[in-house]
């Protein structure tokens, strides 16, 4: 095997594995990737602008939108402004939902503990380094760069 057709199967493996932990881990906590990511945001913090949330998680503004809206109606969040500023809309979790989120991170803990099942500690902190440097490389490249190698 040529070391192209190599990268080029570690990189389909690492796409094909990515897509298979998000669909089961999603199956798992009964909510998608970016919903766990804004209820863990907003577990850690009491009450935060629906402005400064979008840019912490990274989630374009209208998904934002679309999935506070829907927290909102099953009465997990509520979104409410302050006298002092009608500008900005603030978002908080209800008591409740704060409950059902720490109970989800038993739920997730357990789904990485068996992901990860069978590594030595010494192989989970070399697999930790080796995804360390892909994300760096990932982080690195440009589309420009990309261009410029096709031609």
């Amino acid at each position: 095997m040529t070391a192209c057709s190599v990268r080029l199967q570690i990189f389909l493996q690492l796409q094909a594995v990515n897509k298979e932990i998000c669909s089961k881990f999603e199956a798992c906590l009964g909510a998608s990737t970016s919903r766990v990511e804004i209820l863990h945001y907003l577990l850690q913090h009491e009450e935060v602008t629906q402005s400064a949330l979008q840019k912490e998680v990274n989630i374009d503004a209208a998904a934002v939108t679309r999935h506070l809206k829907q927290l909102e109606a099953a009465g997990t969040i509520v979104r409410f402004k302050k006298t002092e500023d009608q500008r900005a809309t603030w978002v908080k979790l209800e008591e409740e939902a704060k409950r059902h989120i720490e109970q989800s991170y038993q739920e997730k803990s357990k789904f990485v503990q068996e992901t990860l099942s069978g590594f030595s500690e010494e192989e989970l902190q070399q697999f930790l380094r080796m995804l360390s440097k892909v994300s760096e490389n990932v982080s690195h490249v440009s589309k420009s760069q990309l261009e410029g190698e096709m031609k």
